[in-house]
């Protein structure tokens, strides 16, 4: 059982990777996607619209049929339809198909993405301790290897769609390989579980009680990625417009969160299994808060790179606390908890440039940024619901059950 509890550990890992990468893959050719369909900087925010609600729609639906189906169908279906929707932008010609290729490549993601998530929940239970953010650090290494992979075929002059089309095809193959070491967790095993715990569990646990614990975690998801989408967006323009550091400068504020993201994810999880996943919230939201701050008000450029890592770091833990406490809340009905907090927090995340867009037409930037300040004290004074929430056994009680 260790040995296939490995396994499936690992190629969590690999499914995290392969969605960054297909992910990251898009992102940077972007560029040229723009150009072969001629579309305009204005246009295309238009019709990014449409990949994130694609997104949305493919995380609605990966909740229920993970549910239904089971991760170990529903995890690797969807690893090889995302790797197959990736060659669609690279062939589209003009704004109507690439439309409708973001759409369909938007849907492909949030089925992965959801589906994915929800087997991290299942393997964290087995293990007994918390591994997820973990998984979610590996989702960034995904963004730097398509980073790596698209600038050598750029630079070999590959053709845009045989590039894309490549990394797709590649991308099928492994989710294709990596399928049997899933997990082969079924709903009914779930429930036939819930079922026999059904006389120990505390009154807080009913499912009307969890499913409003699930909407209140997706609300703090939408507030946290909101300010990482904001921090994406606005953090390399806020040193070069507000503190007017050289463009190349600037490039490293957001290079400075993402690091500070990606380490601090490495770190969690034993952060976690030492202090618990609310005071990782508490106290992540108050430090990310704490660095936002520092933005606002700092007036040198080297205040401003320790207020974004500190922000990055700050938050890394965050989202992948929310995305356990919902998967773990109800393990029958883990996927479609999983969706609603990916799914509002994927709006957040979208919404957070726009809505720091908006604020600068009356604020300067580094004011608007107050904004972001107050979502991280809200979350950190939210943190208490984490200690509602259904915990992980611990690592004793696991090693214990196996006997």
């Amino acid at each position: 059982m260790e040995r296939s509890l490995r396994a499936a550990r690992r190629a969590t890992y690999v499914y995290f990777v392969l969605c960054g990468t297909l992910m990251g893959a898009w992102v940077v050719h972007i560029p040229a996607i723009e150009e072969r369909a001629g579309i305009s900087h204005a246009t295309l925010g238009g019709l990014l619209v449409l990949l994130g609600a694609g997104a949305f729609t493919g995380m609605q639906v990966a909740g229920r049929l993970t549910d239904r189906l089971g991760a170990r169908v529903v995890v690797p279906a969807s690893g090889m339809l995302c790797g197959a929707a990736l060659a669609l932008p690279g062939l589209a010609r003009d704004p109507w198909t690439l439309a409708g290729a973001l759409l369909i490549f938007g849907f492909c993601n949030g089925l992965l993405d959801v589906s994915m998530n929800a087997h991290a929940v299942h393997v964290e239970k087995a293990y007994g301790r918390p591994v997820m953010s973990g998984f979610h650090a590996t989702f960034s290494v995904g963004g730097v290897l398509a980073a790596l992979v698209g600038a050598g075929t750029a630079s070999a002059g590959l053709n845009l769609a045989v590039g894309m089309a490549s990394v797709g095809a590649a991308g099928i193959a492994i989710a294709l390989a990596s399928a049997r070491a899933l997990l082969p967790v079924t709903p009914t095993d779930e429930r036939a579980g819930s079922a026999q715990q059904g006389a120990e569990a505390s009154p807080a646990a009913d499912s009307g009680g969890a499913t409003g614990r699930v909407w209140l975690l997706a609300v703090l998801a939408l507030m946290i990625m909101l300010c990482e989408g904001a921090a994406n967006d606005w953090s390399a323009l806020h040193l070069k417009d507000v503190l007017g550091a050289p463009a190349g400068t600037a490039a490293f504020a957001y290079g400075v969160f993402a690091a500070a993201m990606t380490i601090g994810r490495l770190l969690t999880d034993r952060l976690v299994a030492r202090f618990g996943s609310m005071a990782i919230l508490r106290y992540g939201s108050a430090t990310a808060a704490a660095g936002i701050t520092l933005v606002v008000l700092g007036p040198w450029i080297w205040a401003a790179f320790a207020g974004w890592a500190l922000f990055g770091l700050g938050l890394s833990g965050c989202v992948p606390q929310l995305f356990s406490a919902a998967g773990h809340a109800d393990p029958a009905a883990a996927g479609a908890n999983v969706s609603r907090v990916a799914g509002l927090g994927y709006v957040g995340m979208l919404a957070g440039p726009a809505v720091i867009g908006w604020l600068t037409q009356r604020l300067a930037l580094n004011h608007a940024f107050v904004l972001l300040t107050l979502l991280c004290l809200t979350a950190c004074g939210a943190a208490g619901i984490l200690r509602t929430a259904p915990q992980t056994p611990s690592a004793s009680e696991s090693a214990h059950s196996s006997h």
